[in-house]
């Protein structure tokens, strides 16, 4: 059944199992990896703590335990976890690599220059760290620099094509960013034709492919947003639309942040309520996207809810001085001056 990618079904017979065999090693181990490409990340980490409990030698299940904590964006939790990975040369970079990621998480920029600086130079991933820091430090033309540096290195590959592609849009060269977006989706297609690629905007109807690691390695959802964005800011806002509906189908339970704020904003004119109501679904979650607090108070002044602005506010105060800045705050009532923030990544 994993062969096939039937993790959800293989969950069902391993938990079946595990219930007669709590301490079943390769048990434990089969529910994680399936947990993992599920994309279950809580409960991927919670099976790989009880494999460190099982076999505290083995420091590639520590290694694993952080990364799925990571990935559930409990940082604190994956750093904590990394630090007992000790005496284990063979993993010690890949130890490096992902401390230097929970930092970027945590956007302790200084700490995970430091870690990735520790890296080695001849390593295709420290180039990529790199462009990811630089990105984050706003310098796009050298992060474009260091994405497509390594891009030839490794050939192909989404997620890196994605970041090059990213780069351009904030550079504002739309046509280059989406060159590579279209790279991105046709390789999708070709190799994943499963995951139904523009089918619901076609009005077929579809199941849902779920959140499986398949999807993530694509970087479909990612590029779909990114179209999506630049759609946005041509003011071509039917096609924006339709980037969204041609993504891989998912139900609704199952998108991610960044696709469930960009539905709510693309919509809003003919779906205010559900709109607003994803909205404040995402301010509830930790993390959630970092444009989702301007947007709510943007999009309530714009529809003339006051009120509700200022309990957003009020109840919000530590995000206010996080994520408003002076143009915020400056804002009125005259429609031409609001401009809302569509997000490109995940």
């Amino acid at each position: 059944m994993i062969k096939e990618q039937r993790y959800a079904d293989t969950i069902k017979v391993l938990t079946t199992l595990f219930e007669s065999h709590p301490d079943s090693r390769p048990c434990l181990s089969l529910l994680a990896h399936c947990h993992f490409y599920m994309q279950d990340f809580a409960a991927a980490a919670t099976c790989y703590e009880k494999l460190v409990q099982i076999c505290p030698e083995e420091n590639i299940y520590k290694l694993y335990h952080a990364q799925s904590l990571h990935q559930a964006c409990m940082y604190q939790e994956a750093w904590a976890v990394s630090l007992t990975i000790i005496d284990s040369s063979n993993l010690e970079y890949k130890v490096k690599k992902l401390q230097a990621a929970i930092k970027y998480g945590q956007e302790d920029m200084v700490a995970a220059k430091n870690l990735v600086d520790q890296c080695p130079l001849d390593d295709v991933d420290t180039e990529v760290n790199l462009g990811c820091l630089l990105y984050k430090e706003e310098e796009y033309e050298q992060a474009l620099k260091k994405f497509s540096n390594a891009l030839q290195i490794t050939g192909f590959k989404p997620h890196l094509s994605y970041n090059v592609a990213l780069s351009y849009f904030k550079l504002k060269e739309y046509a280059a960013s989406l060159k590579h977006i279209a790279d991105i989706i046709e390789q999708g297609i070709r190799e994943h034709p499963e995951l139904g690629v523009g089918m619901a905007t076609e009005g077929i109807e579809v199941r849902s492919v779920g959140n499986t690691l398949t999807l993530h390695e694509t970087a479909l959802t990612e590029a779909f947003n990114l179209k999506a964005a630049i759609e946005y800011q041509l003011q071509n806002y039917e096609a924006a639309k339709e980037a969204l509906t041609d993504m891989p189908p998912r139900s609704e339970e199952e998108l991610d942040a960044v696709t469930l704020h960009n539905q709510a904003l693309l919509n809003m004119d003919t779906k205010p309520s559900e709109g607003f109501e994803k909205l404040q679904f995402l301010l509830q979650q930790n993390p959630f996207p970092p444009e989702t607090f301007a947007n709510v108070l943007l999009l309530y002044c714009k529809y003339q809810y006051y009120d509700l602005a200022a309990d957003v506010l009020a109840e919000n105060v530590h995000l206010t001085y996080k994520y408003l800045t002076p143009f915020h705050d400056l804002c009125n009532n005259n429609d031409n001056n609001y401009h809302i923030y569509i997000l490109q990544k995940s």
